[in-house]
Formats: C-alpha cells, structure tokens, sequence
C-alpha cells in the first residue's frame, strides 16, 4: 500500500487515495493533525503527537520540536541520555503516521510520497527521504508541497491551459511556487522561498511584545526557564489562532496564583509583523520575476499552511495580487491530500487521468574560479553551470581555463547558493583533474553538471587537449548520513521502545494533568492532584469501561478549565 504523506514542522498529516478520491487517516487520538513532536515517558519509552507535546512544558529534557528545520545538518537533539538526529526523530513521525493507516486498513504500508517545502536543498530532500526508510518506508518520489496542494485542488484536471501560484505558509516554512498547466503537463516555472519564515516566528514576536509590555510588572517569572517559555509560546499560539476569529484577543500568563495579561489587535499585530510580513513579499518577486510572469496573468492565487488562516496574511495577499485567493480546502490539510493524489498517480489509480508534473532546481549549482586581478590571481569567485528554477532533469555545459603557468592539477569544487562569492555557498563535493603542463590560459576544460529527477547531481570535466573525462556523483552532501550510517541507525532505533498505541489516549490525559498541575498553586492544585490520583487508581484497575467513563470526565472539566469557566 502506498500513501501521501505531509511531514510538517508542527503537524504532520497521512492520506490514502480510496474509491477514487484522497482520505485523510485519523490517528489513534481520532485526530487528523499528529504533531511533530517527540519525546520519551518516565520509562524511556517514544512518545509521538500530542502525548509527547504536552510533555513539552512539563518534560523539557525529554521532549523535542522543530526538528525539520535540522533537516540535512549534522545537528543533533538530546533526550534523556540519548541523542537523536532530525532523521531519527522525523522518522519516528513517519512510523506513526505509518501504523495509524495499517491499523485503520488492516493492510500493511509500504510506500510512500512525502511532501518536502520547494525550496529545501538536496541535503534535505536526501534526509527526508533517509527519514522515510528509517520509518520502513520505500520513498520513491518527494513531492514539493505547493505541487501537492495543486493536485488536492484538482487543477491538474483542467482542460484549459493555467497559471496559478500557490502560496505555502506553515508553521516553520515558506514557499511560494508558480506552476503552469498545459497539454496535460504541470510544469513548475518558479520556487522560493525562507526555510526559516513561519507560523513559529510569528509566534516569537507576539512573546516578545508581551515581554516587551510586562517589563515593568513586579514579580514576573523567570522568562527563561523552560516551564515559562513554553507556556508563553503555547498562549502566544492561541492568542494567533483567536485573532484569525475577532478582533482582539488577551494575552494570559498564569503563573501561581498570579496572572498577567496584555490585549492584542489586529491593528496592532499589522504593525508587530511587519518585518515577517516584507520577509514574505521577497519571495514572490523572486518567483515571479524567474517565472517572467506578471501578477495579472495568473489564473489563481492558492493559499497553502495553516498560518495562511490569519486575516493579516490573507488581505496582504489579496493586496499584492488584486484578487481574493483560493481557500476552498483546509489549509492545514491539501498538501496530505496532494501527496495521496500524487501516489494514486505513481500506482496508476484508473480513476485518475495521468498528468505529467515537471519540476525545478531550486538552488543555483555552480563551481569555484579564478580571476586573474592585475598581475594576481583572486580565488574563491562563484560561477553558475545550472541556475535556479531550471526544469529539471537538466544539463548544462561551460568552458573554463587554466589561470597559472605549468599547471599539474585543477581541483573542482562544487557548490550550491545565489551568492557571488563561494564561502558564502554550500560546498557539495570535489574532485582533482589531472591536466597537461602549458602556459596559463591554454589549456581549457569543459565543465558539465547533469541534475536529474531525484536531486542527483552529476559533474563532469572533459580536457580537451588530452581528451581525458572524470566525473563526480554529488549523492551524500555533508551532514547526510551515508548508507553504513542509515544501517547503524536503523539497529539503533530497532531497540527502543514504543509506547503502546492503544494507551495513547490515556498518556495525553496524564501529560496534561501534570501540566497543568505545575501552572496552578493552591486550591485548583490540590484538585488537579486529585484528580490525577483518580485517573491513576483507575488505570490500576485496568477496567476499560471505568477508565473511559472517568476519562471523558475529566477531559471535560479540563477543557472547563483551560477555558476559564472551571465549575
């Protein structure tokens, strides 16, 4: 069985293509969305979704996010005494992701599409699809996540020729891509993008004008400590998702038997997010003007990620684009729904007609060279072979020479970026060329780089005196794990334990217990406690029909009292 696979950020999505349309699969929470979050319990055991995010405040040490934004670096998270890498812990999503569809089927899951944003780089595509087989996964085909939410849109089945841009802000990243439809193809003709622009920084902001705000309060909590910090990014989350509702929305920390508040406006939060909000308006350009297409001439305008629901968002696009955009879907939920289209395509599903989807580069390939400056030679210029947003799969050639007397050897470097200059470019690979000894500037070599459909990049030099070719096959970037690495690993994660699945509904219960336990003092405390004493003499009695009864119960006045009306 094959699914499509949305591997976000802050939430994470799986989808099936069944009787001829794409279905989202619930989790064993009977939630759609599964957070991107990880963490062990107090036995050691994964934890993954909700259970583990609220463990976030309580269980710092033990519990990680964001991990995507790692994706492809060699950066590692600790938990407990173990270290994991972004791979690890995205993989540990997946496997989830993955059991729920088979509990849901009774079939087993061996395939899949998974989303990755436009613009991540080779060494991230690469990651995620290591994250995938670490996971069980057979990743044939990434799909780039504005595509996917143009085929949950079903624009690939249009009869007229197209253009649309989809506009893709998650919780953690930002993409903009112009695709274009034609004769049964889909043809990406631009992507960019910010890695590090999304609903998270948005997030940040709203923290730092509450701060900002309470500075001369008396008796505020350390802000630094993990407890308060989380707790003000989790008000500042739901003070967002309110303002997408009303006008105004309060800003609470709770902390003992103390509170402070700040209102916010939308007229406020215009001016709050201005910076993030020019950050958004770079990558359009940049897309539009690579795509040598005007805002006029697009047919659609499609929003995409779940920050897209804030009224901000959606009259600054409006704006730049004198059109209302496309919300028909639920943001948070078309790129799951695509990816499931785009794998009913892979497995030739006869209720779908096929299309062909191109893609793009979405990075600038080049090599370091050398100027002659006066009677100096400068090192370290960058010079593209394969720009940007070229159709992939793609091969370009360029002539180069040497620049020293009686040279013996060239080293070609290889690098990835938009900057003129190497050192601020990633460095891919390289390789030394033999050449024939001859004044400077005789002896010249063709440089051919070939990138094709799975981010392989091929470079080759042919000298043309001597006739002589070498090649280089950038596969392994730094900070991706080789395939011994992707073994070890693998053994690695096979020992750890999973918590059981069918106790993932009662660990969330006691996660946000001890949650909440820990923001309150006093009287409501003391409840709190009991309560959980309660749940924990029940599930001692392991009488399924108690523990659900007391379950609902207590899940009920929980959300009472998060909502303030406790009885």
């Amino acid at each position: 069985m094959i699914v499509g696979i949305d591997l976000g950020t802050t939430n994470s999505l799986v989808a099936v293509w069944r009787e001829g349309a794409a279905e989202l699969v619930p989790n064993a929470l009977d939630n759609l969305l599964t957070p991107s979050v990880v963490g062990l319990d107090d036995e050691g055991r994964i934890l993954v979704g909700l259970a583990a995010k609220e463990r976030l405040q309580t269980h710092p040490h033990l519990t990680a996010a964001l991990f995507k934004r790692h994706m492809g670096s060699a950066h590692e998270l600790q938990l407990g005494h173990r270290r994991f890498r972004p791979e690890e812990l995205s993989s540990m999503v997946l496997r989830s992701l993955k059991e729920d569809v088979e509990r849901r089927y009774g079939e087993p899951v061996t395939e899949a599409v998974i989303s990755v944003p436009a613009y991540f780089n080779d060494a991230q595509r690469k990651a995620t699809k290591i994250a995938g087989e670490l996971a069980g996964l057979k990743v044939e085909r990434l799909i780039n996540e504005p595509t996917a939410a143009a085929l949950a849109y079903g624009l690939h089945q249009r009869d007229a020729a197209s253009s649309f841009l989809v506009f893709d802000l998650g919780g953690g990243t930002f993409d903009v891509s112009i695709l274009e439809l034609f004769d049964g193809v889909m043809e990406v003709r631009a992507s960019a993008g910010d890695n590090y622009l999304g609903g998270e920084d948005f997030d940040d902001l709203l923290v730092q004008a509450f701060v900002a705000a309470q500075a001369g309060s008396q008796d505020l909590p350390p802000l630094t400590e993990p407890d308060i910090a989380h707790r003000l990014r989790r008000e500042a989350e739901r003070v967002r998702h309110a303002l997408g509702q009303s006008d105004s929305a309060t800003f609470v920390l709770r902390h003992g038997d103390r509170q402070w508040q700040q209102v916010f406006t939308q007229t406020q939060l215009a001016d709050l997010y201005g910076p993030l909000l020019a950050r958004l308006r770079t990558p359009i350009e940049t897309a539009l003007r690579d795509a040598r297409i005007r805002p006029s001439e697009l047919d659609e305008v499609l929003l995409v990620g779940g920050t897209t629901r804030m009224p901000l968002i959606r009259r600054m696009v409006a704006g730049l684009f004198g059109r209302f955009p496309s919300i028909t879907l639920n943001p948070d939920e078309s790129i799951a729904l695509g990816a499931a289209v785009q794998a009913a395509l892979k497995a030739r599903d006869a209720a779908l007609e096929e299309v062909v989807l191109t893609d793009v580069c979405p990075y600038t390939l080049g090599i370091e060279t050398a100027l002659n400056v006066g009677e100096s030679v400068e090192v370290g210029h960058y010079t593209p072979i394969i720009e940007r947003n070229s159709v992939v799969p793609v091969s370009r050639v360029k002539s180069f020479r040497t620049v020293h007397d009686h040279q013996r050897h060239v080293i070609l470097r290889v690098y990835q970026g938009e900057s003129r200059w190497v050192k601020e470019n990633i460095h891919l690979g390289e390789m030394e060329i033999d050449v024939p000894m001859a004044p400077a500037g005789e002896i010249e070599l063709e440089v051919r780089f070939t990138y094709d459909n799975n981010g392989l990049l091929e470079a080759e030099t042919l000298v043309s005196r001597t006739g002589e070719r070498r090649s280089l096959v950038i596969e392994n970037n730094p900070g991706v794990l080789s395939p011994e690495e992707i073994q070890a690993r693998l053994a690695s994660l096979a020992q750890l334990k999973v918590h059981p699945r069918d106790q993932q509904v009662n660990s969330l219960l006691t996660a946000r217990l001890e949650r909440l336990y820990q923001e309150n003092l006093g009287e409501l405390r003391q409840q709190l406690d009991h309560m959980a004493n309660r749940f924990k003499q029940v599930l001692d009695s392991q009488d399924d029909r108690a523990i659900r009864d007391l379950r609902v119960q207590l899940m009920r006045q929980l959300d009472e009292l998060e909502q303030g009306v406790w009885q």
